[in-house]
């Protein structure tokens, strides 16, 4: 990637939460909402990890997350 690219066009994303929610959004709305999935994703991985250790397996599989998935978005509901 070259330097000063951006990941995604900024405006776009705004427009597409103001457009979902009906509100108004904040100037840094965008950079909210990446910290918020990131320590959602961190969350969800912790606690697919503790399943997966409490089940014996090796590592973290996709039956694993499944089963925290519906807990990791019910702490993340807004």
């Amino acid at each position: 990637m070259a330097a000063g690219q951006k990941l995604y066009p900024r405006a776009t994303v705004k427009k597409i939460v103001r457009a979902h929610s009906k509100r108004n959004v904040s100037k840094n709305v965008d950079v909210l909402i990446f910290l918020d999935y990131a320590l959602f994703l961190q969350t969800l991985m912790k606690e697919a990890s503790i399943n997966a250790k409490q089940a014996g397996e090796r590592g973290i599989s996709a039956k694993s997350v499944k089963k925290v998935t519906e807990m990791s978005l019910a702490k993340f509901k807004g």
